[in-house]
């Protein structure tokens, strides 16, 4: 974690004065998708808070690197699948992932303005996580490995409003389509807890954030680049 901290502050500061900088926080929950829990897309089951930077290259488009630190879990239980309401597993992991990506304004967002801004927007981009492995055993998490690194392809959109000079407020949903099928237990990699695997085999792993975020501008003010 502390690595990717560093890695966090140093994209962060790279172009301190390159353009219009954004840099804030971000606060909500998570959900999970995957063999064990229910099947919702969008919640609040656990907590997740970060950091958010963004380069605003023009009114249309934005770089933007973001950390963040995430708790997941789910039980069967609160599934509405008989299957696995008879079955009653249950997980919980963590997830800090360290992402970056693309961020398109649907409408022009000129921070250069005195004047309110509002725009919905997307974003895409690339991201590293690390988590815990586990494996289930007769119902229990067994912790088989602290510190497992894996890729996402993380996926958002989301609403954004400057509402003073240098502060915007932001509300999001953002999917990551994971590179693992074991945050929740159900594949361990491991050759000796083989036995233990269940569920759909063929699909990875997502899990959601969704919160809001808010963000102080600072930096130069250039005009903004056409590309």
């Amino acid at each position: 974690m502390k690595k990717l901290f560093v890695l966090f502050i140093l994209l962060t500061f790279s172009n301190l004065h390159a353009q219009i900088n954004e840099i804030g926080v971000f606060a909500g929950g998570t959900s999970f998708i995957g063999d064990v829990g229910k099947m919702n897309y969008v919640g609040l089951d656990e907590p997740a808070v970060g950091l958010l930077y963004r380069w605003n290259r023009s009114t249309r488009h934005a770089w933007r690197a973001s950390l963040t630190h995430a708790k997941i879990a789910d039980f069967d239980s609160k599934s509405n699948m008989p299957s696995r309401l008879k079955r009653g597993y249950s997980f919980h992991n963590t997830v800090t992932e360290l992402a970056a990506g693309l961020e398109f304004n649907f409408f022009d967002y000129d921070l250069h303005s005195l004047n309110n801004q509002f725009t919905p927007y997307v974003f895409v981009g690339l991201a590293g996580f690390s988590y815990h492995e586990l494996a289930i055993y007769y119902g229990q998490n067994y912790r088989l490995e602290k510190n497992k690194f894996s890729m996402a392809i993380p996926m958002a959109v989301g609403v954004k409003s400057k509402f003073t000079r240098n502060f915007t407020v932001g509300a999001e949903i953002g999917f990551r389509y994971t590179f693992t099928d074991n945050l929740d237990g159900s594949h361990p990699s491991n050759e000796k807890y083989q036995s233990l695997r269940f569920g759909n085999l063929n699909s990875n792993d997502w899990y959601v954030f969704t919160g809001i975020t808010l963000t102080y501008t600072f930096g130069q003010n250039p005009c903004f680049c056409p590309f």
